[in-house]
């Protein structure tokens, strides 16, 4: 593969991380996260109800505008948030920013007036009686309270992952420095690994990207690591 196909792809990677990305990774990733701790915080509100009577009252809360609400309050917390930490154009460029702006934009307040109005409209329509609205409703904080803390977990996964293609990116390096690709394979299959769950940052994108090219490069050449000017100066982006 010729250096400028190479920089020219890496370049394009980098022009698919946008607001959309981390936005939809939000999306997917802090509402299942808010949809287990919705079922967990039920669960203990209602502890002598069997699992299928849980899925029936969470089914039809999720049906009945919970679902749509959670995206929304996600949503609505990406934009607030950003506006209170600063950030008034461009992408996330940690997770710790991620992690600031979902909580200055209040999205724990959106959820428990989200769940107040949701439980409301089953309760009106009879699909849940009084008694289980007004429990979970008393008991808001407690579904709240297993929110946040699946939301902080989740965020202190991010963290360690990165710290851990951080670390393996420096091995990936160091492997072909020395001309070992064997370690620069085993390097490079936990970096794809990791990347796969990983949030959408311009920096460590950027880095696995360059390596894999440079990875596939060598593999494809019969592991030769005699590269031109031109390819090791893709390589010196990474140092």
């Amino acid at each position: 593969m010729e250096i400028n196909k190479i920089e020219n792809e890496v370049n394009l990677d980098n022009k698919m991380i946008n607001n959309n990305d981390q936005t939809n990774f939000l999306e997917t990733t802090l509402g299942k996260t808010i949809n287990a701790g919705i079922d967990i915080g039920i669960r203990a509100l209602l502890p002598d109800f069997i699992d299928e009577q849980i899925i029936n009252i969470k089914d039809n809360l999720l049906n009945y505008g919970l679902k749509d609400g959670i995206t929304k309050s996600i949503d609505d917390a990406i934009e607030l948030g950003k506006s209170a930490i600063g950030i008034f154009t461009g992408n996330f460029e940690n997770v710790s920013q991620m992690q600031s702006a979902i909580q200055a934009g209040g999205l724990l307040d959106g959820i428990s007036s989200l769940l107040d109005t949701v439980v409301n409209k089953v309760n009106e329509k009879g699909i849940i009686n009084y008694n289980i609205a007004n429990t979970i409703k008393q008991g808001k904080n407690i579904i709240l309270d297993s929110i946040e803390n699946n939301i902080e977990q989740k965020f202190n996964e991010q963290n360690t992952e990165i710290e851990n293609i951080e670390k393996y990116m420096n091995n990936w390096k160091e492997n072909f420095n020395n001309k070992n690709f064997k370690g620069m394979e085993q390097e490079y299959s936990k970096i794809e690994k990791v990347l796969n769950n990983l949030a959408p940052l311009e920096k460590i994108i950027t880095q696995a990207r360059t390596i894999e090219n440079l990875h596939n490069l060598i593999k494809n050449n019969g592991q030769d690591f005699n590269l031109n000017q031109e390819q090791l100066a893709l390589a010196e982006k990474l140092i």
